[in-house]
């Protein structure tokens, strides 16, 4: 009796194999959606649509991509997290909800780190340094950091809320070089508005895609960008890094992630087609002159990347005592 229940058993879990197998090698046969945890039009969505047209005109299927906006993105990051995790539900993440939230909110309904199969971060955003040049007449950053030395707590700096990479940014700039300056946090683009009036506020750490426009045309000036390496969109600008603080890192990022147990093959094939598409010229192009630059990593790079972040900015987030509303 007992050998007639382990073969039993042992056919069960072989047909399983087996079928999971052949799901994994039909992969896709249905309808994708990418999750977008903000509103329609933002730097993150903007990549998600590039990415779902493409992998649409690969694969032969629907991908839609699902706007579900709230809690600095957690709400559309715990949709994923808890989704079945066969393929068809991604997320396409960025550094709020995937890095900075984790120390940011008290309660997280989900684990950044053990609930999402990573699968490829799609690019960098490298945060641009910009003046009103009315208000805040700096020429580059070492005339930047003079005049915010010559003149404590006078200059004042917007984000697009607390917590968020530009305001922690700006906590970073703090730390490193000991300026003394105000911080003022806005929802959403009002924070663009009023610094471009140069009345309420006199500088910003901006995602380049928010104020390339402005700067080209002249009515901000970039000071620096806020990677390590100087970013495909914005060439000629220095980073903070090579001015003299080589630790100063402070970017946006988005990467595509499934949920935890997501099958390794099926997060392969769709990292496989990242790197693929991010290799078209006319798709490196459209995202450069967004300001965001191609990157195309393995999961396995992308996860050890998203731990290097957590950990990044939960000290900053102690440093400057932010918490979440």
């Amino acid at each position: 009796m007992r050998k007639l229940f382990l073969k039993a058993a042992a056919a069960m879990v072989a047909l399983a194999a087996s079928t999971m197998a052949l799901a994994q090698a039909d992969w896709p046969n249905k309808q994708i959606t990418i999750v977008v945890g903000f509103s329609p039009g933002g730097s993150t969505d903007f990549v998600a649509r590039i990415m779902a047209d493409e992998f649409r005109k690969t694969w032969g299927q629907a991908v839609v991509v699902e706007n579900k906006p709230g809690a600095g993105g957690n709400i559309g990051a715990n949709l994923v997290a808890k989704a079945k995790p066969d393929g068809y539900t991604l997320l396409m993440g960025s550094v709020g909800p995937l890095a900075i939230n984790a120390t940011l909110y008290a309660n997280m309904p989900y684990d950044n780190i053990k609930d999402f199969q990573p699968v490829s971060q799609v690019v960098g955003a490298p945060n641009m340094l910009v003046v009103n040049p009315a208000s805040l007449p700096a020429k580059d950053f070492p005339d930047f950091l003079r005049l915010l030395k010559a003149s404590p707590n006078k200059y004042f700096y917007a984000s697009t809320g607390i917590g968020t990479s530009a305001h922690l940014s700006g906590e970073l700039l703090k730390s490193m070089t000991g300026v003394e300056i105000t911080h003022v946090p806005y929802k959403g683009a009002v924070a663009l508005n009023d610094l471009l009036s140069g009345e309420q506020v006199h500088f910003m750490f901006a995602t380049i895609p928010s104020v390339i426009q402005h700067v080209r045309s002249g009515r901000l000036r970039g000071i620096a960008v806020t990677t390590r390496t100087r970013s495909a969109s914005s060439p000629d600008l220095p980073t903070i890094a090579e001015l003299g603080y080589p630790d100063f890192e402070a970017s946006s990022w988005f990467g595509l992630l499934g949920p935890a147990g997501m099958p390794r093959e099926i997060a392969m094939k769709i990292q496989a087609e990242v790197v693929r598409i991010l290799k078209i010229p006319e798709i490196r192009e459209k995202l450069v002159q967004q300001g965001v630059d191609p990157v195309g990593s393995t999961p396995d790079e992308f996860a050890a990347y998203i731990k290097s972040e957590t950990e990044k900015w939960a000290k900053v987030v102690r440093m400057a005592g932010a918490k979440a509303n």
